[in-house]
């Protein structure tokens, strides 16, 4: 299937569906996501629009589509932010992101910090990759640094979250503010 085809044919579908070089996948989430998965996105994407409130960035969540041309992909990452003037231009789908988040399930864990996270690095704008395991309360954070080598910043704990790319601090009790540690799986 052509990047066309696939958004001409995802219209008329009841799910969402990613699209990775001419192969279209069910996104996880459509079937159901937990508890922790939905909340825990919904705190990060409260937290940043409060944050970004009145200036250049948007924030997104899961039903916006991110267009990644160079690696000829459609993916709905949990939330994200771009601040580029090009993307209020479009509608539907999005290109240039400078802060891309993935909320971890046990179903998507594994793609989310290989061959998912691969495909992101190849959005030149991109400046962090943010992975958060609603499961053992953590958030690893992944930032573009001058020579182009992505380093990984672990916050876990009390610790506070930095995202740079949107000059963000947060006590990582806000990210995880109503997930019950009770009832995460062991």
């Amino acid at each position: 299937m052509t990047p066309e085809e696939f958004l001409e044919w995802e219209k008329t579908q009841t799910e969402k569906h990613e699209y990775l070089n001419g192969l279209v996948y069910q996104v996880y989430a459509m079937v159901g996501a937990r508890d922790a998965h939905v909340t825990t996105a919904g705190n990060i994407f409260a937290l940043l629009k409060e944050h970004l409130r009145g200036g250049p960035c948007r924030v997104y969540i899961s039903d916006m589509k991110l267009q990644i041309d160079a690696a000829n992909a459609y993916f709905y990452p949990d939330v994200f932010v771009t601040c580029d003037p090009r993307d209020r231009a479009e509608d539907t789908c999005k290109r240039f992101p400078i802060l891309v988040i993935e909320v971890l399930s046990a179903s998507t864990a594994a793609y989310d910090r290989g061959d998912k996270f691969a495909t992101y690095r190849k959005l030149e704008g991109l400046r962090e990759y943010v992975i958060i395991d609603p499961d053992s309360f953590t958030v690893d954070c992944f930032r573009r640094d001058t020579a182009n080598r992505w380093v990984l910043y672990a916050f876990e704990g009390s610790a506070t979250v930095e995202f740079e790319s949107v000059a963000f601090q947060v006590p990582l009790a806000a990210v995880f503010e109503n997930v019950d540690r009770t009832t995460q799986p062991a």
